[in-house]
């Protein structure tokens, strides 16, 4: 995954882009959670990621998630909170597709 992705997503240094993929994300993880975005979820892990340009050392590659890394060390707590498997259009699967 790279920086330049995340950000033509709409995460980027200056907060979400208005109708961007990013915004739909967002919209949708909010309605799902009642209101909010929860801290931890998709939209806020991309939008951390797009404000600071770190996504090349997270974990996240085209090849899938690198053992050890950060991607690796979420997808784990992930599996563990959900029984064992990682949901689909969770952090971990919404992350890596970007």
């Amino acid at each position: 995954m790279s920086d330049q992705n995340v950000r033509n997503a709409g995460f980027t240094p200056s907060g979400i882009t208005g109708g961007s993929l990013a915004s739909s994300l967002m919209s949708q993880e909010a309605r799902a959670s009642g209101g909010g975005v929860p801290s931890g979820g998709p939209t806020s892990t991309l939008q951390e990621m797009g404000a600071r340009g770190t996504t090349h050392s997270s974990g996240y590659t085209s090849s899938g998630i690198s053992g050890g890394s950060r991607a690796s060390d979420m997808m784990s707590k992930e599996a563990i909170a959900h029984g064992g498997g990682v949901p689909r259009g969770g952090t971990t699967s919404t992350v890596q597709s970007i």
